[in-house]
């Protein structure tokens, strides 16, 4: 079959290469829709339910919502285990589902399971589904807080900064308190930054942590409900009653229809003041008569501050199995449409963005296909010393990463430092090799029998011969590498999604090379190869044989000798490989730091916060850090519950040019900040890379011992 094809592709050359174009065109339109991340998710297939219920103690948490939540969800199509974290006022459930398990038919199964047991569950709580990402969905962030004094123009009496150094909204409101002003970012980021920016293409929420949710606050006087003979039922009776539209349906008049409609819901503070509870002797009692009404705050279970300011954090989650590379660009150009219709000095600074890392490994990772693929190119170039051979064996790499850019895409592997580091250059033109050089010897030995230059069918004829000399050879050669990555496709769990893709795209490649191997290059050799060749040893030859026969001779004298010299060679690699370091991933150098602030189980938000703020204030005095920004405890989504006491820290560093000491490692400067922070007591710290910070969390949910490393 395969001699078949060898001589369909030589005969019909023109149409081979053709088509060949035509793949590798394809294979340009696949790469522009192939995921680009900077390494593999390893997410399992997972739902995410979070319950809030405030009143309830991690007990009454776990007895009355998770137990019930988890038994509910026992016996669905898929699911292979349940794992539940039970705080006080919050439930997580993850749900972990079979590889091979849709993940919008396991959530409507959850959905269905969920509306039977709301009725076990205490009333008023409602169970919410997670976003539709995974763990290294957090592709972009943001900090929402108010700009500087010295950049905005101070103009009482208008929206924005007031002299006396309060803050006006365009409502009319006058932000005098610390607490007004973060509710007052908060009510920005959900009114005016989420909207827009839900609405972006392969966003699959956006997540907010920091500020307070704006709350209208009513606090009962109990003397005077007393004396009124009145009760918080009777007061909470007739808010709700007095926040309603109510349509009374339409009057004709005229031949004309007018809708009538009652429009009763509140919106400020003095309509809820002038609510009628009650009347006592014809005289209305008013909410205002027996409670204090103003603007209040959620009591919270999480907060961010930057630069030891508070802020609101809000980060965008990609859809499961989307392009963060383009995903994370799209946010960022909408961001600049964002940052426009915002109140006059209120500013939304961008704090993370995964492109520039993507951009950075796809980058690292094209430098080193690049330097590959040109030292493959120029040892062909001074072995085969035949311009048109060579540039035909060097087109195999081009095209063959074309076409595995096809496989990628259609087998839904993404590009990333595992699945692309492993590429080898070497591998993928050993057969092209072969088979032009061998061609190679094949047309001169015969040009130089006839003492011409052969003919059109002799030649073809010829390249068939070769070729099919080579097929052997090319066959078992692609095979016994590929035996080699087949048991990386048994692997299961971590092991699987971390390298299945990496052994499938080198399959993938080496397939593909060794198609254009039988196929290509055939075709392009009895089109390019049409004069005369001359087949000679060159100087590079000559010397590596004059260094290798010698050698070679005393081997064959003296085996055992150099027998033993390999098993001893051999047994010093092993000593060497035992002392080598071991790392599941590839370590990133992302430019930034994370460092994770652990505090004792006790520790409350607010106190959290206030230590966070005194240690993002010292760590920003380093001439070396651009910014530091952090999130403590546990945010709206809730993708990543964490207690009180414990705050991620983002330190954006500077580039290495602009340090007082450029030379200064990122070891010793992790060094000066821990001495630092030392003076500060109640912290422990833990330093990672951003990327592999979440990675390592990643890592230990998958394997069941999140909780451990949370808290222990």
């Amino acid at each position: 079959m395969i001699a078949r094809l060898l001589s369909f592709s030589v005969r019909q050359r023109w149409l081979v290469v053709m088509l060949t174009l035509a793949a590798a065109a394809y294979g340009i339109y696949s790469l522009k829709k192939l995921p680009i991340d900077a390494v593999p998710d390893i997410t399992n297939n997972q739902v995410q339910i979070n319950t809030v219920a405030p009143s309830l103690s991690p007990v009454d948490i776990e007895k009355q919502i998770t137990f019930p939540i988890e038994t509910a969800l026992a016996g669905i199509s898929g699911l292979e285990y349940t794992r539940s974290l039970s705080r006080n006022g919050f439930s997580q459930v993850t749900a972990v589902f079979s590889e091979t398990t849709d993940i919008y038919f396991s959530r409507q199964q959850i959905g269905e399971r969920l509306r039977e047991a709301e009725k076990n569950l205490p009333d008023g709580i409602t169970p919410r589904l997670g976003p539709i990402s995974t763990g290294l969905g957090e592709i972009y962030m943001w900090t929402v807080q108010y700009a500087p004094a010295a950049s905005v123009h101070v103009e009482d009496g208008k929206p924005g900064p007031q002299s006396d150094g309060s803050y006006l909204t365009p409502e009319g409101q006058r932000l005098t308190t610390d607490v007004e002003r973060t509710t007052y970012l908060r009510t920005v980021q959900d009114w005016i930054i989420r909207p827009q920016m839900i609405a972006v293409p392969g966003i699959a929420g956006i997540d907010v942590i920091g500020g307070y949710e704006k709350q209208y606050l009513v606090q009962p006087d109990p003397a005077h409900l007393t004396a009124l003979n009145l009760s918080f039922a009777d007061l909470a009776q007739a808010l709700e009653q007095n926040n309603v539209s109510r349509g009374a349906g339409y009057v004709e008049k005229n031949g004309e229809g007018f809708a009538v409609l009652s429009t009763g819901r509140l919106s400020t503070a003095e309509q809820i003041a002038n609510v009628v509870i009650t009347t006592r002797g014809g005289v209305a009692i008013r909410i205002k008569d027996v409670a204090t009404v103003g603007i209040g705050r959620e009591i919270r279970t999480g907060s961010a501050s930057e630069n030891g300011q508070e802020v609101v954090v809000g980060t965008a989650l990609m859809l499961i199995g989307g392009n963060s590379r383009t995903v994370a660009a799209a946010v960022d150009a909408k961001m600049q449409d964002v940052r426009r219709s915002l109140p006059t000095g209120v500013q939304a600074q961008t704090v993370l963005n995964r492109t520039l890392l993507v951009d950075a490994t796809i980058a690292t990772v094209s430098k080193n296909l690049a330097e590959g693929a040109l030292l493959v190119i120029v040892v062909l170039f001074l072995l085969l010393r035949n311009v048109r051979a060579a540039l035909i064996t060097a087109l195999v790499i081009p095209l063959a990463m074309l076409l595995t850019m096809t496989g990628m895409v259609q087998t839904k592997i993404s590009a990333n430092l595992m699945s692309l580091g492993a590429l080898d250059f070497g591998l993928i033109v050993d057969g092209a090799v072969i088979i032009v050089e061998n061609t190679l010897r094949r047309i001169a030995e015969h040009q130089h029998e006839l003492g011409r230059r052969l003919g059109l069918e002799e030649r073809l004829e010829t390249v068939i011969r070769s070729a099919e000399e080579m097929i052997k050879p090319s066959v078992y050669g692609q095979a016994i590498i590929i035996l080699v990555y087949v048991p990386l496709l048994t692997f299961t769990g971590i092991e699987g999604k971390m390298f299945e893709p990496m052994a499938l795209t080198v399959i993938i490649a080496l397939v593909a090379a060794f198609v254009l191997s039988v196929t290509f290059v055939p075709a392009a050799i009895a089109i390019a190869l049409s004069n005369r060749v001359d087949e000679k040893e060159n100087i590079l030859i000559r010397v590596l044989k004059r260094i290798y026969e010698p050698l070679l001779r005393r081997a064959l004298l003296r085996p055992l000798t150099f027998i033993l010299g390999a098993v001893g060679l051999l047994i010093f690699a092993g000593s060497l490989f035992s002392r080598l370091g071991h790392e599941f991933i590839p370590t990133l150098d992302e430019k930034n730091l994370a460092m994770q602030a652990i505090r004792i189980p006790s520790t409350s938000l607010s106190q959290s916060q206030e230590m966070q703020s005194e240690l993002e204030k010292v760590v920003s005095t380093f001439p070396e850090v651009a910014f530091i920004y952090s999130k403590t405890g546990t945010a709206e989504v809730a993708s990543d519950p964490m207690p009180p006491n414990v705050s991620d820290t983002f330190i954006i560093l500077k580039s290495s040019n602009e340090w007082p000491n450029p030379k200064l490692g990122k070891d010793a400067l992790v060094a000066k900040i821990q001495a630092a922070i030392e003076k500060q007591p109640g912290n422990n710290l833990v330093f990672s890379q951003p990327i592999q910070m979440r990675f390592n969390e990643l890592l230990a949910g998958a394997r069941g011992d999140l909780a451990v490393k949370v808290f222990g």
